[in-house]
């Protein structure tokens, strides 16, 4: 069950330690953008509790034990918790939303959470959770808008029936992300859509092991054994072998650790989907 995060203790400057920041944000604009860049660039998106069914814990104590003091990253709702966590501990006004995926076909439901941020009177939206190739900025919640970054760009609109939509341009096209609207995402529905996405068998995150993590030139990402690196557009592909060379990579490309029960699984080669 997931937890209020006030009733938690953030050590904000463990936080600050793992994400490289050496000062706290101002509760600005520009404050926004340093603590995003901050984490997104730092925590890596990856799913290696889902593929060994150990489920995906919510309480703010466990995510802030995996993420900060260990070696290890999460996926959207262990992200984007801590991140909800952080802009509190600031000083934002936040909360969370959910979102439907648009990515693969068929929409999914309310399955990926993101944050509303509301500052001097205007909405945005933080998502630190969609993989090194979501937004690399926070994202004002107004028709029309769009940012750039060095791996393509973004925008914003609205359309019926879903609310608000997030696009991404990859080579000239622009690709539905995903979409959202405004309302209230409880506990309750955060848990649910936690629930459904690291255990069901339409889940993608139970299907493959993933991973991945921005640089400042592209991005690194791994699908099962297949490793993507893109440098300023240039983009390479190799597949990793198990055993050692699977581990050095996690921990040479991601900064992964993984505990001694992962570390035995991936020596021997073996497949690490639960079930």
């Amino acid at each position: 069950m997931t937890s209020d995060p006030r009733d938690f203790p953030f050590d904000f400057a463990s936080y600050c330690r793992r994400v490289g920041l050496q000062q706290t944000p101002a509760v600005s604009e520009e404050g926004l953008h340093r603590l995003h860049a901050a984490q997104f660039y730092s925590i890596p998106f990856e799913n290696f509790d889902i593929q060994l069914g150990r489920g995906i814990g919510l309480e703010p104590w466990v995510v802030f034990e995996k993420l900060v003091n260990r070696p290890r990253g999460g996926y959207c709702f262990e992200l984007n918790s801590l991140m909800l966590m952080a802009l509190g501990e600031i000083g934002f006004a936040a909360r969370a939303l959910l979102a439907r995926v648009h990515l693969e076909p068929g929409i999914s439901g309310r399955t990926h959470q993101i944050s509303l941020v509301e500052l001097d009177g205007r909405d945005w939206i933080m998502d630190v959770g969609f993989g090194a190739g979501g937004p690399r900025m926070p994202m004002l919640l107004s028709p029309g808008w769009q940012g750039e970054s060095n791996l393509g760009a973004f925008r914003l609109e609205q359309r019926e029936p879903y609310g608000w939509l997030l696009q991404s341009r990859i080579d000239d096209h622009w690709i539905d992300s995903y979409s959202f609207d405004l309302g209230y995402a409880g506990p309750m529905d955060i848990d649910l859509g936690n629930h459904y996405t690291s255990t069901s068998p339409r889940s993608r995150f139970t299907a493959k092991r993933v991973a991945s993590i921005p640089t400042g030139t592209g991005l690194v990402s791994l699908n099962n054994f297949k490793l993507t690196e893109i440098h300023i557009g240039n983009r390479t592909t190799r597949e990793i072998s198990a055993g050692p060379a699977y581990l050095k990579v996690l921990a040479d490309k991601f900064a992964i650790e993984l505990d001694a029960v992962y570390t035995d699984l991936i020596h021997h080669g073996e497949d690490l989907t639960p079930g």
